[in-house]
């Protein structure tokens, strides 16, 4: 098949690569020109794992290039995504839709023959009739056009195999037995036929699938960041209470990992915006428990600082803090609301002297908080240092001899959980972490 993909970030560029992957021919298309250059090279401007080896496998190919014309995306091809960002709208916790709308009237006049417009963006329910009223309002073809709901459930750093082998599929339609549904099918078909689930429902479910699963997420890391709480307090250990937990086939292991809590570009928009649309609605005590997961959260960043000033004192300033981490997470150079960079900044403010260390994502970390001191290298950054916290939990952190550092104090705050206590505490270092004794 022949298809479009508007919007090329993390979402957009991945989904092209892998439907070039699964065999199609892919146009991608974005208003930025230096972004479309670096993806027609075969590169992402991002880091993002697998990603730069389907880019230059099907660029080289022909089967994949990228464009910054939206003329030449509605002439080349009938089926077209569209996956920009739907970030924050600025001073509230609601979406910004106008990436959204401004893709759909930018795309709209040239859509002069029947064609299908699947949205993956997320968005607050009750978007598609208004996405579906200004494609009829200005394509050419007017209700000939199409609109398809197709929610993403991607996790940054395992994008590539989460849009190769989803773990479901949803499509949403205005009416049953659509030739838009006959075009996704077509489109999925290899994804189908690895025995994916497939959930054809309407506009309205298919909008809210992608805000409640990642509700329903933050809600449960949330709750086991409260029983570490509670841990603290009572002496007990929330990596043991989470094992299990986890093995009940209710709960399951999946998202109950104790810490620092969530961060990026996803979890923490989408959460916020679902539970701010509900109040749109009407249904302000229904995401009561939502407000709860999120308020947990942001107090995680704060325990960490806390137990700074348990182990250095109230007073930080002048006091040389290396903290390992700035990525949200491992395995992305994403710092959008990255705990880690919160935690810093919030030290940085105390007047600690703040040197950061990341393996992918300290370039951002650079560009966004020049009043921190970065460092490439993850040892050398302890040498002389009052204390070591580590925020992201990267493999490169966790494979470190404790042994072949050189701090001023061997203090270490864990705030993942994911250091050897044991190997830290033989080594002479005094180690806290987040729910453990």
């Amino acid at each position: 098949m022949k298809m479009t993909v508007i919007g090329c970030g993390y979402l957009g560029a991945t989904h092209a690569a892998c439907m070039a992957e699964l065999g199609h021919e892919v146009l991608g298309m974005d208003l930025d020109t230096d972004k479309v250059r670096t993806l027609n090279t075969g590169k992402a401007p991002f880091f993002e794992r697998d990603l730069d080896d389907l880019l230059a496998r099907h660029t080289a190919s022909g089967r994949l290039r990228f464009t910054d014309s939206c003329q030449e995306v509605a002439d080349f091809a009938d089926l077209h995504f569209i996956g920009v960002g739907t970030p924050q709208r600025p001073g509230t916790d609601a979406y910004d839709l106008s990436h959204l709308f401004d893709a759909v009237t930018t795309l709209a006049p040239g859509l002069n023959r029947p064609a299908v417009v699947a949205v993956k963006s997320t968005v607050p329910v009750g978007t598609a009739p208004r996405v579906a009223e200004l494609l009829h309002g200005i394509a050419p073809a007017g209700d000939l056009i199409e609109v398809a709901w197709n929610p993403e459930f991607l996790r940054e750093s395992s994008a590539v195999e989460d849009t190769l082998r989803p773990d479901r599929l949803v499509l949403g339609f205005q009416t049953e037995h659509s030739w838009a549904e006959a075009l996704l099918r077509q489109a999925f078909a290899k994804i189908i036929e690895l025995g994916t689930p497939t959930i054809v429902t309407d506009w309205a479910t298919a909008e809210l699938a992608k805000g409640a699963a990642n509700s329903f997420l933050a809600t449960k890391i949330s709750f086991i960041n409260a029983m570490a709480e509670i841990c603290e307090k009572s002496g007990a250990n929330v990596a043991e209470l989470a094992d299990i937990l986890g093995h009940d086939i209710r709960i399951g292991h999946h998202g109950m990992r104790p810490g620092l809590g969530f961060g990026g570009g996803c979890l923490p928009k989408d959460l916020r915006g679902f539970i701010t649309r509900a109040d749109g609605l009407g249904a302000v005590d229904a995401v009561e428990i939502l407000r709860a997961a999120d308020t947990v959260n942001i107090r995680r960043r704060q325990r960490v600082v806390d137990l700074v000033g348990e182990e250095l004192g109230p007073d930080l300033r002048g006091k040389r803090i290396t903290i390992w981490g700035a990525a949200f997470k491992p395995e992305t150079d994403d710092i959008r609301d990255s705990p880690a960079l919160a935690v810093a900044q919030t030290l940085h403010s105390l007047g600690a002297n703040i040197t950061v260390t990341d393996p992918k994502a300290l370039d951002n970390a650079r560009k966004l908080h020049p009043e921190l001191n970065h460092a490439d290298d993850p040892i050398a950054a302890v040498q002389g240092c009052d204390l070591l916290i580590h925020l992201t939990e990267w493999p490169q952190f966790t494979h470190i001899a404790p042994e072949g550092l050189v701090p001023r104090t061997p203090k270490v705050i864990d705030a993942r959980g994911t250091l050897d206590a044991g190997q830290w505490c033989a080594a002479g270092w005094t180690i806290r972490a987040l729910g453990r004794r």
